[in-house]
């Protein structure tokens, strides 16, 4: 039972983007892929998703190949992305975001579990909230369909690293549900200290996997993702 990337290339253009990708997540582990802008991360996700297409390689669920299944199918198989950019609909309340995805009480109630912070927002228009609380909605709204599998990328993107930290126990507490969440981030040192397993994705190949403490205790290294 996991999620198992073997090999995997994707082409955009005129050639690759990223190449001979493999990795294993598995059931309430996370791990955090970091890397330079335009190494090929975002690109990644986007294969697994069912975004773009894969060029080689195999993506498996639970065993079973996914390559020929559409994003719809990803998702019902239990693969749910949750893109860059915060996307909500801004006229729609907090409530009704979120019951896009799912209607379920029980799960509802634990989504706000997660969030107090939305339990006095629910019938607010979403275009009103903060950027963190927006990014709680999105990040609701992915939890609502009950994913097996969460790709998340790069959720910090215009927050407070003081926000960003408020969401990571969230991401440990679902992890700890059974989840396997993998997780693109910019606030790497943050995201690392939460996660079981680390990549480090330079000019569209990975140059490091390994333990996340093995890039938290050796700053040059960290450094050196970072600058491809």
């Amino acid at each position: 039972m996991s999620l198992v990337l073997s090999d995997v290339t994707v082409n955009r253009g005129i050639g690759p983007v990223i190449s001979g990708v493999s990795l294993e997540l598995a059931p309430g582990e996370i791990t955090t892929m970091v890397g330079p802008n335009g190494a090929g991360k975002t690109s990644l996700l986007e294969a697994v998703s069912g975004l773009v297409r894969t060029y080689t390689g195999t993506i498996e669920v639970d065993g079973k190949d996914i390559r020929r299944m559409n994003r719809r199918q990803r998702a019902r198989a239990g693969i749910v992305h949750v893109q860059q950019g915060r996307a909500i609909f801004p006229s729609l309340t907090v409530r009704e975001n979120i019951e896009l995805a799912s209607r379920d009480k029980e799960r509802f109630a634990q989504i706000l579990s997660y969030f107090p912070e939305l339990e006095k927002r629910i019938s607010s228009p979403t275009g009103l909230l903060s950027g963190g609380e927006q990014q709680m909605v999105v990040l609701g709204r992915a939890l609502a369909t009950d994913p097996k599998y969460l790709l998340i990328d790069e959720m910090s993107l215009g927050l407070a690293p003081v926000v960003f930290m408020r969401l990571l126990p969230v991401l440990e507490t679902v992890a700890a549900t059974g989840v396997g969440i993998l997780l693109v981030e910019q606030f790497a040192h943050l995201a690392l200290g939460i996660s079981q397993d680390a990549l480090v994705v330079s000019n569209g190949k990975v140059s490091f996997h390994g333990a996340p403490k093995e890039l938290l205790e050796d700053d040059e290294k960290l450094h050196a993702a970072y600058m491809g």
